[in-house]
């Protein structure tokens, strides 16, 4: 089984304390200055481009999205991208992973979810430069890794992820379902780990401590769907992504994905997306 290609955190230094937990570039030496076109991948670690000038396109999990002034790209670690950005194109690259930034304190924890959430976040020129002055710290910091930096670095991401927040919140109703949105976050995490193994609402209504009826009514309040669709979506976008990723056989993926029948996976694809898997990764690979 061939897995999606996973990049790992790129630094300047090979030296650099935080070589494989953390890192932050400015966009222009990551890139060169020239146009880039990356294929897809995935990444193992939390992925932020901020980007203070910028043209192209960035595609996450199949959505496309249009590379532009003031934006800010968010990726969970196990999502896949394929990146495409123009010569001229200025910002930071932030990537760090889960042992580096997990902070234990709920509150904290709970603002990372939320704005892991979301992909794209666009933010006006005052937004933009208030959060970038954040970005600006924390690349000083980690360039000259005086000491206490680390502390620093985290200090700061925990302020960089409530000023993405807010700018979220102002855009969205003023009634929040928070307690509903802690758990369809926490929902949507053990997804990520165990929807090819355990495919029941149940277990995940377990696994929260809530009844079948107490989840579906969250789901559903939170964004239209019962567990079981949101079960269903998970396992379609993961055969999407092996499908367009890498050169699997349909079989394979199938049983990848907990489906030991192929046939049925194959009329179980084609019903929730209208292609075939075949036909699927030639029309859009």
């Amino acid at each position: 089984m061939e897995n999606i290609p996973i990049r790992s955190i790129t630094t300047v230094s090979k030296e650099s304390i935080l070589s494989d937990s953390f890192s932050i570039r400015d966009v222009q030496d990551v890139f060169g200055g020239k146009d880039s076109m990356q294929d897809t991948h995935r990444h193992t670690f939390f992925y932020m481009l901020a980007l203070q000038k910028g043209a192209g396109s960035h595609e996450i999990d199949f959505i496309p999205y249009e590379v532009s002034d003031n934006t800010i790209f968010f990726m969970r670690p196990g999502q896949v991208h394929k990146l495409t950005l123009k010569a001229g194109s200025t910002g930071y690259l932030m990537q760090f992973t889960i042992a580096f930034y997990s902070p234990q304190d709920h509150k904290a924890s709970h603002v990372l979810r939320r704005v892991g959430s979301i992909n794209s976040y666009q933010l006006n020129d005052q937004n933009f430069e208030k959060l970038f002055s954040v970005l600006r710290y924390i690349f000083q910091e980690y360039t000259d890794q005086q000491e206490g930096f680390q502390e620093v670095i985290k200090a700061n991401l925990g302020i960089c992820f409530i000023e993405l927040l807010r700018q979220n919140n102002q855009k969205s109703s003023a009634s929040t379902n928070l307690y509903g949105q802690e758990r369809l976050e926490e929902l949507l995490e053990l997804l990520e780990t165990h929807a090819t193994t355990h495919k029941q609402v149940s277990d995940y209504a377990d696994m929260l401590n809530l009844s079948v009826y107490q989840l579906n009514a969250i789901t559903k309040s939170m964004l239209g769907k019962t567990c079981s669709e949101l079960i269903t979506d998970y396992c379609i976008l993961e055969a999407k992504r092996y499908l367009l990723a890498t050169s699997n056989q349909v079989n394979q993926i199938a049983y990848y994905l907990g489906y030991e029948d192929t046939s049925y996976f194959i009329r179980f694809f084609k019903k929730h997306t209208g292609y075939s898997p075949e036909a699927f990764r030639h029309n859009f690979r």
